[in-house]
């Protein structure tokens, strides 16, 4: 795998992850000179995002103790902050390779990172994942193949799309066009001393004390 970042090896890597029988679980990044670096947190976040499918799947059930459910709820909580994170960490990654490049006066600001689309490829590697075993279901009805094969020719069109305005970004960032921000997504929920019913803030009413 190249160490530069592009559409294409990011898919390739988000499709072969999903390959593997024992990911997310395992992690299987090789850790030679083209996967250090940006693509260990790639790498990170679509291990985290298959934890978290896995999660929220296993949250849904009706036939297990509320307490298995809550504590699923922990994990994808945990599962979410560490996604997050790993999206900071790309950014940051890519922010330090272009740290030389020095934007033109009219450079266009993208509000959305290329480390945030990444993660949305990541997530639409699953869902193409688990749509297209759908449609290979020989169990289901022609009607339910149907329906799971269109939805499936439309997230592949999504992810084609999202895979040119990822190179895009990246095109015009490596030649001064345009840049993104380092964006940290401070999660209160998940900090204690910011979230209130973790920390006494709240009060007898249910409302947080100012």
């Amino acid at each position: 795998m190249q160490s530069e970042i592009d559409a294409v090896s990011v898919v390739w890597f988000h499709d072969r992850q999903l390959r593997e029988r024992d990911w997310p679980v395992m992690s299987h990044v090789a850790a030679d000179a083209g996967r250090l670096g940006v693509w260990e947190w790639v790498a990170a976040n679509h291990r985290y995002n298959g934890l978290l499918w896995r999660e929220e799947d296993r949250a849904r059930r009706l036939d297990v103790p509320p307490s298995e459910i809550a504590a699923g709820k922990r994990l994808i909580d945990r599962y979410n902050q560490k996604r997050n994170d790993a999206v900071e960490s790309i950014d940051e990654a890519l922010l330090a390779s272009l740290r030389h490049v020095v934007c033109v006066p009219d450079a266009r600001l993208s509000s959305e990172t290329a480390g945030a689309m990444i993660d949305r490829l990541s997530i639409l590697a699953l869902k193409i994942h688990h749509m297209r075993a759908q449609t290979q279901r020989v169990d289901a009805d022609d009607a339910h193949v149907r329906a799971c094969t269109a939805k499936l020719d439309r997230l592949l069109a999504q992810r084609q799309d999202l895979m040119s305005c990822l190179d895009l970004l990246l095109t015009e960032a490596r030649a001064g066009r345009a840049y993104f921000k380092l964006y940290r997504q401070f999660k209160m929920y998940n900090d204690p001393a910011l979230n209130p019913y973790l920390n006494g803030q709240v009060q007898g009413d249910g409302r947080a004390a100012p």
